[in-house]
């Protein structure tokens, strides 16, 4: 599917409503617990909300993205809640192209600030985040939206979630990142070493870990819970996903005075 045969728009009459709730569904399951319903997607966009769907030609919705504008630090700042794209289309630049449009709509009210949060043990997501968008991260939250399942797979490591801020007017796009490092252990526990660069490796695929060895998953959050505390306390900052070299995917820290 190529991104430049869709069609990006708002979603306002009841039947976009009743579809978007029907995605959301069919993403996170019936169970999901943190459905938006109709009515607070149609008058939070009254108020500075945002949502956007990607059409296919045919009409069909692939995805759609939804956030709410409100003031932080006595300046508007916009949260980007949620993003979801149709199974067969991920991994084909259609989150990417939501994302833009979003942006552009965001700017258009005088808003130059936006705010999400991503599992950062999800590659995928990181590498779009990080890289494609050029996104900072701000703090790692363990279960930020509680200890409770928001799906059924979140039993298994519990919701920890990156906040990250996406400066609208001077993000840098990394692209294809890559980065020698000194690399941090893996899922079986270890030291957090000091070094200038430090690599922090997740596993390629968590979802799939979750459900074949759900033991396995457990641990890699609790590894990477406590490398990302310890080196975001100690100053280092995210500069991106390195897919490539050893340990990949791979998050590369550098250190505060290279950052």
């Amino acid at each position: 599917m190529d991104p430049s045969t869709l069609t990006v728009r708002s979603l306002v009459t009841f039947d976009d409503l009743e579809s978007c709730l029907s995605l959301q569904r069919d993403t996170w399951g019936d169970s999901f617990r943190e459905q938006v319903p109709p009515a607070l997607l149609l008058v939070t966009q009254k108020i500075g909300g945002v949502l956007l769907g990607a059409f296919t030609p045919q009409g069909v919705l692939l995805g759609f993205v939804y956030g709410i504008t409100g003031v932080l630090d006595r300046e508007p700042v916009h949260w980007s809640h949620m993003l979801a794209v149709r199974e067969p289309w991920r991994d084909h630049g259609v989150g990417r192209l939501l994302k833009l449009r979003q942006r552009d709509a965001v700017r258009a009210i005088g808003v130059h600030r936006m705010m999400w949060t991503f599992d950062p043990l999800v590659a995928r997501n990181a590498h779009v985040n990080l890289n494609r968008l050029g996104v900072r991260v701000v703090e790692y939250v363990p279960n930020l939206y509680g200890a409770g399942p928001m799906t059924p797979l979140d039993a298994v490591i519990g919701t920890d979630r990156l906040i990250v801020e996406w400066q609208l007017e001077s993000s840098t796009i990394r692209g294809q990142f890559a980065a020698d490092g000194q690399i941090v252990a893996d899922d079986q526990g270890g030291d957090f070493p000091a070094a200038p660069v430090i690599r922090l490796p997740i596993p390629s695929d968590i979802q799939a870990l979750k459900r074949r060895e759900p033991e396995r998953a457990l641990a890699w959050r609790t590894f990477t819970r406590e490398a990302f505390t310890h080196y975001l306390r100690a100053g280092y900052a995210v500069q991106g996903l390195a897919r490539t070299g050893p340990g990949a995917p791979a998050y590369i820290l550098e250190a505060g005075d290279r950052a």
